[in-house]
């Protein structure tokens, strides 16, 4: 399992066109998952985003985690995060899971980030599937890219 972790100062969304969500600070979290994983690699990610401290804190060092500053989470499932561009020009999506498998797995990460934050921390997602246009303030910019089958 892959993530895209990217601090914003704001973040929104707009769904098939439509439905609009919108956050303030926190984390845009784009979660893409493997075929080959399991629910450890949920926990693993889960724990880690929401534990991550990479706000400021008033010495201007990454000091602070999303609970620290009443932080947000928007998530969006991304499979092109596991595109592989080994031949030719026009990626592979091959490892990525099929919505069977990373369907429940990217609600289990929702549900555990949901746990695993503070009680008042807003969590927004996206829709598994479907078109979304996302809009973002990267913070920094500080960019994180997390594996869980890569654990630095």
């Amino acid at each position: 399992m892959r993530a895209v972790v990217q601090r914003v100062s704001e973040c929104s969304i707009l769904i098939n066109g439509t439905e609009k969500k919108t956050m303030g600070i926190g984390f845009l979290v784009l979660l893409g998952v493997e075929q080959t994983d399991q629910e450890e690699d949920v926990l693993y990610l889960a724990n880690k985003i929401s534990n991550m401290r990479i706000f400021s804190d008033h010495e201007g060092k990454m000091n602070l985690a999303l609970s620290d500053v009443c932080g947000s989470l928007m998530i969006v499932s991304q499979f092109t995060l596991f595109a592989s561009t080994k031949k030719g020009n026009r990626p592979s999506f091959l490892q990525s899971a099929k919505p069977d498998t990373a369907i429940p797995l990217y609600e289990s990460f929702i549900d555990n980030c949901k746990k695993l934050c503070a009680p008042d921390s807003n969590i927004h997602t996206g829709v598994f599937g479907a078109d979304m246009k996302i809009s973002l303030t990267n913070d920094g910019p500080v960019t994180i890219i997390l594996d869980s089958k890569n654990k630095e």
